[in-house]
């Protein structure tokens, strides 16, 4: 996996801010959750996009609007309901394991 150093420091980074891991990875039939996790009572599904440079766009252009709307139909299909509080955020990773920078958006869906 070329990006999993991202998506562990994107955990890191989340865990170190009071969010509660329910899973990772998970698939579902709208696609793959990167970080399926809990803050204060909201679940939260989260996106990690990584680029080392910008030769084939940014993080944040690789998060479509198509990609937001697997992202709703998969948190539907975890929670098995629609109806409890949903969040979906980005953890958008620029540079390389020795030299990086995070940015975290919540999406506005």
């Amino acid at each position: 996996m070329k990006g999993g150093w991202a998506e562990d420091r994107a955990l890191a980074y989340l865990l170190e801010r009071g969010y509660r891991l329910l899973g990772r990875n998970r698939r579902t039939p709208f696609g793959e959750v990167d970080l399926f996790m809990e803050k204060d009572g909201v679940y939260v599904l989260v996106e990690v996009k990584q680029r080392s440079t910008p030769a084939f766009g940014t993080p944040l252009e690789a998060l479509t609007p198509k990609k937001v709307e697997r992202l709703l139909k998969s948190a539907r299909h975890l929670l098995k309901r629609d109806d409890l509080p949903v969040r979906l955020e980005a953890v958008l990773v620029h540079g390389t394991p020795k030299a990086h920078r995070l940015e975290h958006l919540v999406l506005e869906v």
